[in-house]
């Protein structure tokens, strides 16, 4: 019985990873508004992001200095939600082919997660302090909830702005704005 605790205890985990406004769920929002699957690709790749994030601080937890990479990582983080802001605001997608598109859109989301100061703290944190109490099978729950969330929440994005065509440039002007803010945000806590 203590396995579906553990399961449980995992989903409340990546819940809690995934579900909180923050720089991947603006990137995925304004990519979901187009296109289901660019949302999808885009949370895969922060999924991706976080089982790299997660194997890293489990194989190296012992070795690892928060203080004195604490800077650095809101440093990289600040530019790259900079990047991505300016993607969101200023850039029109180019025609692609789908596979080309989805690739990038993957490799892109695979990027910014590993360079999230967010994605990078929590495991560094919360990961590290939990994720590994319950093994194997807290880690399936918490997974369970990172592909459950990359699924539900673009799909919610696409078919409402479908609903609403109107809402489109908003999705997409609030999520650049939000990555602004986050970028503003990491730049002072790296000063």
């Amino acid at each position: 019985m203590s396995g579906v605790y553990e399961i449980a205890f995992g989903l409340a985990l990546g819940f809690s990873l995934t579900v909180p406004p923050g720089p991947m769920n603006a990137l995925m929002a304004a990519r979901s508004v187009g296109s289901f699957r660019r949302g999808f690709w885009t949370g895969l790749g922060a999924m991706s992001a976080d089982l790299v994030l997660g194997s890293a601080v489990y194989l190296f937890q012992s070795e690892i200095d928060l203080a004195s990479v604490v800077r650095f990582i809101y440093a990289i983080g600040a530019g790259v939600m900079v990047v991505l802001a300016y993607r969101v605001l200023v850039q029109r997608p180019v025609g692609r082919p789908v596979e080309t598109a989805e690739i990038r859109t993957y490799t892109s989301a695979l990027a910014v997660g590993l360079a999230n100061p967010f994605q990078i703290l929590w495991w560094l944190t919360a990961g590290v302090a939990f994720a590994y109490l319950g093994g194997i099978v807290l880690l399936a729950g918490l997974f369970g909830a990172i592909a459950i969330w990359i699924v539900a929440f673009p799909y919610a994005m696409h078919a409402g702005v479908r609903r609403f065509p109107g809402a489109e440039r908003a999705v997409t002007v609030i999520s650049g704005l939000i990555l602004v803010a986050f970028a503003a945000y990491f730049a002072l806590l790296a000063i």
